[in-house]
């Protein structure tokens, strides 16, 4: 229950900075995460990804202060951080589908999104396999792409690097290079708030990096899912991961990479395991 209490400490202070510029790193620290994990979870769990959370949140106050006749479009705009009205009325038409002048109308329909609340619900009795593992550091080769810090502009950036890494041969030069545990292909994560967030696709080796950039993997403790099947297999377990097992866990996001291990990268059946950075709480 603590972990869901700290979630939504982290939507109060949401609802408190909502005509602020909202501080993602904020929001991870009252959660006792990184940002980056903190978007991640919030997503899975809310249906919606942060952002647009947050937009539906500011359009909603704003469509209430522009029924009153006397509120200036520019002001409102201004009041939820928008200084271009062009900005202002492009999210505003997205939320509710007018442009903010029509409010103006008596009788105009706009939408309302409240502020969620998360709880812990009982859900089926489908079964997750995993175990807890505590790994000493190691090294990585591999090519790298930086990652957003709004984590949904990373959504067509990782797929695309995997489809030129194994269209160009550098899979397979990868793949001969590994000589350490884990042993299969990496798809590595560094996300955490006090260094830059890459998203590695490597192995691990203690070749020469031969070209290939290099990065330490630190010693921690993992949860360690196996799983099987499509690139949708993995994401279905990684929510289930967010949603079902880590609020009952009793442990918590740990300060340490996410790591998918492919031991079988075939896209349509791949054998893949998820590894989740983990502290006792």
């Amino acid at each position: 229950m603590e972990w869901i209490e700290k979630l939504n400490e982290a939507i109060a202070y949401m609802e408190e900075h909502l005509t602020d510029d909202i501080d993602y790193e904020r929001l991870g620290k009252i959660a006792c995460c990184s940002s980056y994990h903190f978007q991640r979870m919030f997503a899975y769990m809310a249906g919606v990804p942060l952002s647009e959370y947050i937009r539906r949140r500011k359009m909603s106050l704003a469509a209430v202060d522009l029924q009153d006749k006397d509120a200036k479009i520019i002001d409102v705009a201004a009041k939820y951080g928008y200084q271009s009205p062009t900005a202002f009325n492009r999210a505003f038409q997205s939320v509710h589908g007018i442009a903010p002048s029509a409010v103006k109308t008596e009788g105009v329909s706009v939408k309302s999104f409240p502020p969620v609340s998360f709880k812990i619900f009982v859900k089926g009795a489908e079964e997750m396999n995993y175990r807890i593992e505590t790994k000493d550091a190691f090294r990585i080769v591999g090519v790298s792409v930086p990652l957003q810090k709004n984590i949904e502009e990373n959504f067509a950036v990782i797929p695309s690097k995997w489809g030129e890494v194994s269209a160009d041969g550098t899979l397979q030069r990868l793949a001969g290079m590994m000589n350490t545990p884990p042993m299969g292909v990496l798809g590595i994560s560094t996300c955490n708030d006090e260094e830059p967030w890459r998203y590695y696709i490597a192995v691990s080796s203690t070749q020469e990096a031969a070209g290939f950039e290099e990065y330490t993997v630190p010693a921690a403790t993992w949860a360690i899912f196996p799983g099987e099947g499509t690139n949708q297999s993995i994401q279905e377990l990684e929510r289930r991961i967010v949603t079902e097992w880590l609020p009952t866990s009793g442990y918590e996001y740990g300060n340490a990479p996410d790591v998918e291990v492919y031991i079988s990268p075939d896209p349509q059946n791949a054998k893949y395991e998820v590894w989740i950075p983990v502290v006792k709480k």
